[in-house]
């Protein structure tokens, strides 16, 4: 049953409110990206804005949310082959993520703070950590089974130096936009047996 009234309206407020900051964030970094300018670009003041998410650390956590739902389309894990495709989409999620430096800033500056298991967006990273090893893993012991991928490779060791490299190319991208994080990742990816198909 389709959701009507209210709630309705307020749900497509805050896909409105997310897209819009989304383009607020590329466009003029994170740090540049404060409540009120959000809010500003959807119509709303500041409170009006934290109406709809309750704080500013969950709003900027369902915007990193809505980030990766929008990335996953483009990316899509849930594809039947995702495998053989597998260095391809980690490629085109990095393409993704350094089309725009200030969700970049974004990520890494929740990511650190949300450590402290009270943080709003801790659960949030946890899970996303998770589930992006659970993808790289499953990808990795399917290759395996069709001996496109040696057979001793440990998944789970691959996907967490996977994403522990990807992880820290963007930081050092942060500081040296000289870095190539798509050619390094690539380097690596090769080094482990995964090769572009």
């Amino acid at each position: 049953m389709a959701a009507r009234g209210p709630y309705a309206k307020g749900r497509a407020k805050r896909a409105e409110i997310l897209d819009a900051a989304i383009d607020v964030i590329a466009r003029d970094g994170y740090s540049g990206a404060t409540v009120r300018q959000l809010g500003e670009s959807v119509g709303l003041s500041q409170n009006g804005l934290l109406h709809y998410f309750g704080s500013k650390d969950a709003l900027f956590t369902r915007i990193l949310e809505h980030h990766d739902e929008r990335s996953a389309a483009v990316i899509d894990p849930e594809h039947t082959d995702f495998a053989s495709d597998l260095v391809e989409r980690i490629l085109s999620a990095i393409d993704i993520e350094t089309a725009s430096p200030g969700m970049t800033q974004l990520t890494l500056r929740l990511s650190g703070e949300a450590t402290e298991p009270s943080h709003t967006a801790h659960e949030f990273f946890r899970f996303r950590y998770e589930a992006i090893r659970a993808i790289v893993r499953d990808a990795v012991k399917r290759l395996q089974e069709t001996d496109r991928l040696a057979s001793d490779a440990d998944p789970d060791a691959i996907a967490a130096l996977v994403y522990a490299s990807w992880d820290g190319l963007r930081t050092q991208w942060m500081y040296d936009p000289d870095i190539d994080v798509r050619k390094n990742m690539t380097y690596l990816l090769e080094r482990l047996g995964l090769i572009p198909r």
